[in-house]
């Protein structure tokens, strides 16, 4: 496997104010949610690509506090929306409120107007609930009636769902699946982490009896863009960008590489998944303090990317296959020019 050479500066600057911005917001988050470095880098690369993440774990992994944590060091508001069976769509865009006073409707904006968003349990509600959150978060608006409403940036939505309970759950339309940035998978923690977190639980309960204040705030909304605006400009050699390309087309096709690859797949990414895959590459490399991207920075992020977009065949389910052993094999197969 060979690359084109990678330029002379291979660093991000250590005057950028705004890499300085998230990486002390990410040494933070270590410190609050432990044995999760995973989930805070992708929340961390959501953010800076402008996403939107589905976490799935099971219960008590800190997936309602990386968010909660997010929010505490990001200028903007939060709102989690608990998804039940019960809950419609109006309960989320806003509807419409008639005064008699006035003779008129005034609309009364929903939770989805805050920067970011939790939708807990989101499989618990059934798709026309779920397909109220397909154009605020593919169009950053949401219409009701003959308005549309912006919403307003940052704007990211992070949805949990709980693998171990499938009775009444809704399986998420693949529409929506694909409106997600990553599907990251989340498990438990060492014994070492363990041990880590009853230190943390222990600290955080003291601190409640002392009414401590919060984190101090790190990132400003002007940083977040600004930060967004030098991932986008992050160099990406040709040969690069067009390993992203053929990754995604061997994730429809990948008969020119395997035939046994090829009987596993029924459906692969769509365009949105080659534009995902290369933001969050370069919001991998920007956030590891580089210049440029490599071939594994989009290794590295490709399984959450892909996941969720690629429906494996029965023959392969079958067999066992999973859509991450499908891409473990993609990427293996997967020549970089």
């Amino acid at each position: 496997m060979t690359t084109e050479a990678t330029p002379d500066v291979q660093t991000v600057s250590t005057n950028s104010a705004n890499h300085d911005a998230f990486t002390q917001a990410r040494h933070y988050l270590q410190t609050r949610i432990i044995g999760q470095q995973d989930l805070i880098d992708r929340l961390l690369i959501a953010l800076l690509a402008d996403g939107h993440l589905l976490v799935e774990g099971a219960p008590g992994l800190a997936k309602t506090t990386a968010i909660k944590e997010l929010a505490s060091i990001l200028d903007g508001d939060f709102h989690r929306i608990q998804f039940t069976p019960d809950l419609l769509p109006g309960d989320l865009t806003g509807t419409e409120v008639y005064r008699p006073e006035t003779g008129e409707f005034v609309f009364q904006k929903g939770p989805l107007f805050h920067n970011l968003i939790l939708a807990d349990e989101i499989n618990r509600s059934p798709a026309k609930v779920q397909s109220a959150l397909l154009e605020a978060m593919g169009e950053r608006q949401i219409t009701v009636g003959k308005h549309t409403y912006t919403l307003s940036r940052p704007f990211l939505v992070m949805a949990t769902q709980n693998p171990i309970e499938q009775e009444g759950t809704y399986p998420l339309p693949e529409a929506q699946l694909d409106r997600f940035l990553m599907h990251v998978l989340i498990d438990y923690p060492s014994a070492e982490n363990e041990n880590l977190i009853l230190e943390l639980a222990r600290q955080q309960a003291m601190q409640d009896y002392q009414d401590e204040t919060k984190a101090p705030l790190q990132l400003s909304k002007a940083t977040v863009e600004m930060a967004q605006q030098e991932v986008l400009a992050l160099y990406m050699a040709a040969p690069v960008q067009e390993y992203i390309v053929q990754l995604v087309l061997g994730s429809r096709d990948p008969s020119p590489y395997s035939n046994t690859l090829a009987k596993w797949v029924s459906y692969g990414g769509s365009p949105r998944a080659t534009i995902s895959l290369d933001r969050c590459a370069r919001a991998h490399a920007w956030l590891h303090g580089r210049d440029y991207v490599s071939p594994e920075d989009v290794q590295a992020i490709a399984y959450e990317v892909l996941r969720h977009r690629i429906l494996i065949s029965y023959e392969a389910e079958a067999d066992g296959i999973s859509a991450d052993h499908f891409i473990r094999e993609l990427i293996k197969h997967t020549p970089v020019a």
